[in-house]
């Protein structure tokens, strides 16, 4: 009998246990949290939602892009003659972000705008318009359901670092993201293992360029151009410096006052940076209007600028490489313009208009990256295509777009090869991102994960257990301990039908 009742008492001790264990591990409801960030760039302006699950909010690669509006008209910076209009230039995109997000949510879901390189040549141009501008989205911002959490112009040091962060974060750099979610103590095993290396960041917008890496220089040069990070347990020394007006917009217009310059009195030009065919006529108070160019103004005899397309890529070239100023250099290296640049270490993830003008031309290719010289081969071709082929061929993109392929890829090559001094052995080191995993590669997820602390200094305490594994453990142990004590009472406490066999 008491075996029996000690069989029974085991068996509802194993039955129980197990029991917790499964309702203890049953999948729980989602938890989901929400962040906005707004891209309010020199071109335009883009929405961004992002989603992740609330108790993992430390991990790296958990959050994810899962919505993107880009807002009708210029940037936020084309409102500087009716700032009044810039705030509900917005407003469709904040209401499509209210249907994406569940409406339980909107209150505590954070939005943030961050105004780049066109705000920032605004300021420097009419700082009242500048802060009108401002004002009108935070109008707006705030009116949303949304917890408003400001507006700003970041500098372009903030630009370069949040984008690097955003690649590197969604790249699984600083952690070994392929055991993210398994338990704590293969966690524990990698954590003894160095941390994979991080990727260089590469923007390119409409006014402004960035290049940031991870320099191991002993004594940097240029300490302003040196920002510290400590990321889930580990110190970086990250070099960046952001290059305002040469964005690939203020490029071209920076191109195009020099070259009227050269013309003198003659309100004609030959371009070699666009196709042969096609023609342009601007302005020139509004080729003179920004920082940019502005101090290169001087009194012309003609009002209006005509252009004549030549498709001469060598010339275009050599038109462009003048804009990089690599006469002076006080460190032991340089960029251009006299500007501190360590050597290069690495990858780079080139984003933003380093990805949309060379994925237009088809030179974005990760299975077999393409050779230096076929990608200027690949630029000169295209560029000497007549513009009435060019314009047939790809009919559904805008005309001022479409135009400004040529120069824009040639820019790119330039700025890379000349300017940051890539060449034959480090080009394919290069990778043009749109996207990694969901999320458009860009500084927007760095923005928010750094405001929000999502990225911790030190690595987050783990147990050296997950729940489940805790539990299952704890299962395993209980029926070797209700065997160890049943076989343990059956060797010295012989029931008598055992005795009666044995004799």
């Amino acid at each position: 009998k008491i075996l029996l009742i000690l069989g029974f008492l085991s068996t509802l001790a194993v039955i129980a246990l197990i029991t917790v264990a499964v309702t203890q591990n049953k999948p729980l409801p989602k938890n989901i949290k929400y962040g906005i960030v707004l891209d309010a760039g020199s071109s335009h302006t883009n929405l961004y939602v992002y989603e992740w699950p609330a108790e993992k909010e430390n991990d790296t690669g958990v959050v994810q892009q899962v919505e993107v509006c880009k807002v009708e008209g210029p940037g936020i910076s084309g409102y500087s003659h009716a700032t009044e209009k810039a705030g509900p230039s917005l407003a469709p995109c904040l209401r499509q972000a209210e249907e994406v997000i569940p409406s339980k949510q909107h209150q505590e879901t954070p939005v943030y705008l961050g105004a780049t390189a066109g705000m920032r040549l605004l300021s420097l141009e009419n700082k009242s318009a500048a802060d009108k501008v401002l004002s009108s989205v935070e109008k707006t911002l705030r009116s949303a359901p949304f917890n408003f959490q400001g507006a700003r112009i970041i500098s372009g040091q903030e630009e370069g670092a949040y984008g690097w962060i955003t690649i590197n974060y969604l790249l699984g750099n600083f952690k070994q993201v392929l055991y993210q979610q398994q338990s704590g103590w293969i966690k524990l095993l990698h954590s003894l293992k160095s941390v994979s290396e991080t990727s260089g960041a590469l923007d390119l917008g409409g006014a402004s360029t960035q290049i940031t890496f991870v320099s191991n220089e002993p004594s940097p040069e240029s300490p302003e151009n040196l920002l510290k990070f400590r990321l889930y347990g580990k110190a970086y020394q990250v070099y960046t410096h952001s290059f305002l007006c040469y964005g690939k917009d203020q490029a071209l217009q920076q191109k195009l006052a020099r070259d009227v310059q050269a013309s003198t009195s003659n309100s004609s030009i030959f371009d070699p940076c666009f196709h042969k065919g096609y023609q342009r006529t601007i302005n020139i108070n509004d080729l003179f209007k920004n920082p940019c160019t502005s101090a290169k103004k001087k009194e012309f005899p003609f009002s209006q600028l005509y252009i004549q397309g030549e498709g001469d890529y060598q010339k275009c070239r050599r038109n462009i490489q003048e804009l990089f100023n690599k006469t002076n250099c006080p460190y032991s290296s340089c960029s251009f313009n006299g500007i501190y640049l360590p050597p290069l270490q690495g990858d780079f993830g080139a984003f933003s208009a380093f990805y949309f003008v060379m994925n237009f031309l088809n030179l974005t290719s990760e299975q077999s990256p393409i050779a230096l010289d076929k990608v200027a081969s690949t630029i000169e071709s295209f560029c000497a295509r007549p513009w009435h082929e060019v314009k047939t061929a790809y009919h559904q993109i805008k005309e001022k777009y479409l135009s400004e392929y040529c120069f824009s890829g040639t820019y790119i090559l330039s700025l890379l090869e000349n300017g940051y001094e890539f060449n034959e052995k480090n080009w394919q080191r290069i990778h043009f991102l749109g996207k990694i995993g969901s999320s458009d590669a860009g500084w927007t997820l760095g923005y928010m994960l750094n405001l929000t602390n999502m990225i911790p200094a030190e690595d987050p305490a783990v147990p050296p257990l997950s729940h489940s594994s805790y539990v299952g453990l704890m299962v395993l142990c209980s029926l070797v301990l209700v065997s160890v004590l049943l076989f343990a009472w059956l060797l010295f406490h012989k029931p008598k039908c055992l005795q009666k066999g044995i004799v």
